[in-house]
């Protein structure tokens, strides 16, 4: 890879002008990219998720030959790149998150007078109205939890986690964040006090009732006459395996054993999945009497327009116009 320059000057400009507009002139795009990456101002997961978004930009522009002409891309170049994101099989949801991190990285090469921004008028994919993923019956949500094998430790984390998903609504990543300490009290009442996406420590809680924390306590239970009693900073919901044993699960294990719960009673549905029961939780809470306010502080939405279309897809079955054709 050529090394990259600074943008071009005008002839107007003195040696000490250009000097002063001159910033960074790094031996490779990587090494421009961890100088981005450093000066960020975000979470350690959000860097590593703009670091694994722009390594796919760096790679297509490697492949395609731009990477040797980066002073010379333009807004065209970027469209191309989002044309391509959208040919690769990838949801809108993902293409605009690779978006957003070549945007800011435009931007801060701008700030920084390397290179123009020819991506700051480049829009992210159109989101497809509606969610992406159904939610679950309560019959389908008692079915699933019933064959669930409880009589192993690994069948009643399982159980524990499946039930808590469809309960509170959390994320996998607040499942996998998750700590023994973070189970408390407040009010009186029991509440999981959580890490949420892009944040740096758990600072909101879910409401866990009688039913979500039972399988919760006989799980804990179960481990601590299995290994002993775990400690107060070890993870809530611990690896079983001979490989990760002790160590929290990962997102993709949550999912594969929600995916695998719903499969092992025929439920084999690509739109059906981990994050199925979250849209389950806020859908069930909704039609159970919760007021938008309610709903939107279990789910955590920043925007009640969120937690809004709930409301709006529930509404348009219930009074759909189609019931009153008849022919």
């Amino acid at each position: 890879m050529s090394q990259l320059v600074t943008v071009r000057q005008s002839d107007s400009k003195t040696v000490e002008q250009q000097a002063s507009i001159t910033v960074y002139q790094p031996n490779s795009l990587a090494e421009l990219i961890e100088r981005f990456l450093q000066e960020q101002d975000v979470a350690a997961s959000s860097k590593a998720t703009y670091r694994r978004q722009l390594r796919q930009f760096v790679t297509w522009l490697e492949e395609t030959g731009r990477a040797s002409q980066m002073a010379s891309l333009d807004r065209e170049d970027i469209l191309i790149f989002k044309q391509h994101l959208q040919t690769g099989g990838l949801s809108s949801y993902s293409v605009s998150g690779y978006l957003t991190a070549v945007r800011k990285l435009y931007a801060w090469l701008e700030s920084r007078k390397v290179y123009p921004n020819i991506a700051k008028e480049v829009k992210g994919a159109k989101k497809a109205k509606g969610f992406r993923k159904d939610s679950l019956t309560p019959g389908q949500l008692r079915e699933a939890l019933a064959a669930i094998d409880i009589s192993t430790l690994e069948g009643l984390r399982d159980f524990a986690i499946f039930n808590l998903l469809a309960r509170t609504g959390l994320r996998t990543i607040e499942i996998s964040r998750a700590r023994v300490k973070d189970l408390r009290q407040e009010a009186g009442e029991a509440v999981l006090w959580i890490q949420g996406k892009g944040r740096d420590e758990a600072d909101d809680f879910v409401l866990l009732t009688d039913e979500s924390l039972r399988p919760i306590r006989q799980y804990l239970s179960a481990r601590s006459r299995a290994t002993g009693q775990p400690a107060d900073d070890a993870p809530l919901f611990a690896s079983c395996s001979n490989r990760n044993d002790g160590q929290p699960l990962t997102t993709r294990s949550i999912s594969r054993l929600i995916k695998q719960s719903l499969q092992r009673v025929d439920i084999d549905d690509k739109r059906l999945t981990a994050h199925s029961l979250r849209h389950t939780a806020i859908t069930l809470s909704i039609k159970g009497g919760a007021s938008l306010q309610q709903a939107q502080a279990m789910a955590r939405h920043s925007d009640p327009r969120t937690t809004m279309i709930y409301f709006h897809n529930l509404d348009r079955i219930a009074q759909g116009a189609e019931r009153y054709i008849n022919f």
